[in-house]
């Protein structure tokens, strides 16, 4: 049997954005919603926010990488935004996993040299059922999964092209490009795993307004909202692979 390294490099959350206040100070913030879902007691856990100055690890000494969504917009292309994304190519270039959500799903791809920006059709939000395609079935993330499973999402902007040789896992008819993975261990999901069903509430009820301008029910999306455990147990798989790849699980 392998001995566990004493050390083991640090699973890193890259917090690029922050849930509504009034969210965070009853439920806490997307990293502490990743990390409950990820479970892992045999990697650290360090969290970055590049927003507020903080320096990216070396990317030989992470284990693996979490980006977490944001209310920023990729193509703004904010500085900090930029060199979080010339990081995870690094992180890409040396097979280290990397699991990006929403903002960090389309920044992966942008990173990558695909393009992230405004979806034709608008405006996503609510429980949706995201659809896999056949190549799920032999991918470390997904393969097992449901065929059809439902997942929430929030999101005005997509991956609106691949990166080259990226592989296409899951989607639906709002946005065809639900999960994607490029190489063996990178991964984007446009869906929140890390979003139960009284987050999901939260932010359709923050959003209301904006919603109701784009011709969207408030109501009827909150009332639609349901749980989601196929997509949220994608935290704890992801972790698994990390724990995997550095040799401790």
């Amino acid at each position: 049997m392998e001995k566990t390294p004493p050390n083991p490099h640090p699973l890193v959350i890259v917090k690029v954005g922050s849930t509504f206040e009034a969210l965070r100070a009853e439920r806490g913030d997307f990293e502490h919603w990743i990390a409950d879902g990820m479970d892992t007691q045999a990697l650290p856990i360090v969290v970055i926010d590049p927003r507020r100055g903080d320096t990216l690890p070396d990317p030989a000494e992470v284990s693996g990488a979490v980006v977490t969504g944001s209310h920023a917009m990729v193509s703004h292309r904010e500085p900090w935004s930029e060199t979080t994304a010339a990081w995870l190519a690094q992180l890409v270039s040396r097979d280290t996993p990397v699991l990006g959500i929403c903002y960090g799903h389309q920044l992966l791809a942008h990173a990558l040299g695909g393009e992230a920006g405004n979806h034709p059709q608008g405006v996503e939000v609510g429980t949706v059922t995201v659809t896999l395609e056949e190549a799920a079935a032999g991918d470390a993330l997904l393969r097992g999964l449901p065929a059809q499973f439902p997942a929430n999402v929030v999101h005005w902007q997509s991956a609106l092209r691949l990166p080259e040789g990226a592989v296409r896992l899951a989607g639906n008819a709002h946005e065809p490009v639900q999960a994607f993975r490029v190489g063996g261990n990178a991964w984007g999901v446009q869906f929140h795993p890390e979003f139960d069903a009284g987050v999901m509430r939260g932010y359709i009820d923050m959003l209301a307004g904006d919603l109701s301008a784009e011709g969207a029910d408030p109501a009827a999306l909150r009332e639609n909202v349901a749980a989601t455990d196929a997509a949220a147990g994608l935290l704890g798989r992801f972790a698994r692979i990390v724990e995997a790849h550095q040799g401790v699980a």
